[in-house]
């Protein structure tokens, strides 16, 4: 079976004509190569394009996984930097010698890191 370039009919082997729009079915198999590759390219385009979409809205494997890692690496440095303000957890328990500066500027950045994934979010609906 021959299929008709332009518009996909099969047509019995021999036939230099198609059976359904008339067009010219003797073209060489160069031009039959030359018009397959040029559709696979462009189907392989459009599949990679699809994949890069797919791969920045998943990470790890999960929609949105790299804004959960952001927030949860956020969250922990938060924790830090509120484990370093005296008051809040015992004594006992933390470094006596860490100044109480260095919590804010923690706790600042962790904040930072989770608005930042937040805005990032909200830019890419």
């Amino acid at each position: 079976m021959v299929h008709c370039t332009k518009c996909g009919t099969k047509n019995e082997e021999g036939v230099n004509y198609c059976s359904k729009c008339g067009a010219n079915l003797e073209a060489s198999m160069e031009e039959r190569f030359e018009k397959g590759a040029e559709e696979f390219g462009r189907r392989a385009e459009e599949w990679g394009e699809e994949f890069g979409r797919r791969a920045e809205k998943e990470c790890f494997g999960l929609p949105h996984g790299g804004a959960i890692v952001g927030i949860i690496i956020g969250i922990i440095i938060i924790v830090v930097g509120l484990s370093s303000i005296p008051g809040l957890i015992p004594p006992e328990l933390r470094e006596a010698t860490e100044p109480y500066f260095w919590g804010i500027i923690i706790i600042i950045f962790g904040i930072l890191i989770i608005a930042g994934v937040l805005y990032g979010l909200s830019r890419r609906r």
